[in-house]
């Protein structure tokens, strides 16, 4: 079994070694002219000037007045309070975010200054430290495993898949290859090298790659464009890049987290069935898997809509308070565009069950007779 799964898993690893060196991006980003955005700086609230404001005027954050901000270069400089929706809400001490929407010409222009956020890279780093510490504690060596791993698939976005997309490769294939890379090292790693393993990842990479194709066939069914809001239309504008193939690869992306969480859940409960009954042969060992995976789907199903629909929560208060039939609703692109997200990625783990047990089963059972010949 070994040397199948080697015969197997081998091939599979060079193919996506061969085509992460054929996609990786060998210059840096190009950035198109006139896309650059305001250069921002950051600073302290030193003091804050309050008055009344005109009727006109939005006063429902910070009210009127002025500012006064010590940039981390040492200079001063005065801007009005923010307000308006999304507004940050300071006061003195705070550390922020501003934005020059002009600069010092030989006219005698000087620059303006606009607070847009706050400074927050100091509570994320002490948020960032609390994960870490909670998960070694309870995980252990394998708690700093998923770490490196979680550190590995981050690497790999950052570095591989978002480059290679701004770089004109077609997104859905940047998106397998790069998940077929986190699968292959991530699982290993956190997992170790084992039979249980190999079985979760080629149950992961054969449902990932039914995601994808039923993904490219519901867009290419419902004429998705990709493009349902300012971000993906700027994506699209200023890149260049192809939304509807960045539309399919976050599908994938984004179905690859769950996915890796049922095909490992299905081959260990397979094993420690196994384990614990060891004269089940491949069609009990299969059905048992079968009963602990329709559990985990039930279950999953919901977490994927709840993930959705947590993320899409203004969406979802637009949509009501405007008062539109369902109908009108759901087929509008923007909707439609989340049920594709949430029924492929669901198909996509149903599917992961059946071929993950049957693999699993396959290897448990064949090595149960290989110990009992030996022995």
């Amino acid at each position: 079994m070994r040397r199948t799964a080697l015969a197997v898993i081998v091939p599979i690893a060079l193919v996506t070694l061969v085509a992460l060196i054929w996609l990786w991006p060998s210059e840096g980003i190009v950035v198109p002219e006139g896309s650059s955005s305001a250069a921002e700086l950051r600073g302290e609230v030193t003091g804050i000037d309050r008055e009344a404001c005109p009727e006109e005027a939005p006063d429902d954050v910070n009210g009127c007045g002025t500012a006064q901000v010590t940039l981390d270069d040492g200079d001063e400089v005065e801007t009005l309070l923010p307000n308006g929706a999304g507004a940050p809400e300071i006061d003195e001490g705070d550390d922020v975010v501003l934005i020059e929407t002009g600069s010092t010409d030989e006219s005698g222009g000087e620059a303006t200054y606009s607070v847009v956020d706050h400074q927050r890279g100091s509570q994320l780093w002490v948020l960032a430290v609390a994960f870490a510490l909670a998960v070694i504690a309870f995980g252990r060596w394998r708690g700093l495993a998923a770490l490196a791993g979680l550190g590995v698939t981050y690497a790999l976005l950052v570095l591989f898949v978002v480059p290679a997309i701004l770089a004109g490769e077609p997104p859905l294939l940047v998106a397998i290859v790069g998940s077929a890379a986190i699968v292959l090292i991530v699982l290993y790693l956190t997992h170790g090298i084992s039979l249980s393993t190999t079985v979760a990842v080629l149950g992961t990479l054969a449902s990932l790659t039914l995601t994808g194709l039923l993904s490219a066939a519901s867009v290419a069914a419902l004429h998705l464009t990709g493009i349902t809001d300012d971000i993906s239309f700027s994506v699209g504008d200023a890149y260049s890049v192809n939304t509807q193939g960045l539309l399919l690869a976050g599908i994938v992306i984004g179905s690859l987290g769950v996915l890796d969480d049922v095909t490992v859940t299905q081959g260990a409960a397979v094993a420690e069935i196994a384990h614990a009954n060891p004269a089940y042969g491949f069609l009990p060992l299969y059905r048992a898997g079968s009963r602990v995976g329709r559990s985990h789907i039930a279950s999953v199903i919901n977490t994927i809509v709840l993930a959705y629909a947590g993320s899409s929560l203004p969406l979802l208060i637009l949509i009501v308070a405007t008062n539109d039939s369902l109908g009108s609703v759901v087929t509008d692109q923007l909707i439609a565009q989340e049920v594709v997200r949430t029924v492929v990625a669901t198909l996509g783990l149903i599917a992961a069950v059946p071929i993950t047990t049957a693999l699993a089963a396959a290897v448990v059972s064949r090595a149960g007779r290989s110990q009992e010949t030996k022995g």
